[in-house]
């Protein structure tokens, strides 16, 4: 993803909404972002790093939905439920 990528995605989304970072698939949290960071990668390309906060704060497992959209995760559904019949005296059979 570039930054003109992550600029387009978050151009569809309210100016004041709250962004938290989505991290560990395998036990999905989400996190507050804590800045973004210019630099370079080891062959001088430019290369953007977006942190998590300072203080480290975790608000917690991600909701389902945000899981299974991000693909770390199967839907999982209720299952389904069949109707059971009433229990009543047997009618002698």
């Amino acid at each position: 993803m570039t930054v003109g990528d992550l600029i387009d995605l978050l151009s569809t989304c309210e100016r004041g909404t709250p962004v938290r970072l989505a991290i560990n698939p395998f036990f999905p949290m989400a996190h507050r972002l804590g800045g973004v960071e210019k630099s370079e990668d080891e062959h001088g390309r430019p290369m953007v790093y977006i942190a998590e906060s300072p203080e480290a704060e975790q608000f917690g497992p991600l909701p389902p939905a945000v899981a299974v959209a991000l693909t770390w995760q199967q839907d999982v559904g209720a299952p389904v439920r069949r109707r059971r019949g009433a229990a009543g005296p047997n009618d002698g059979h």
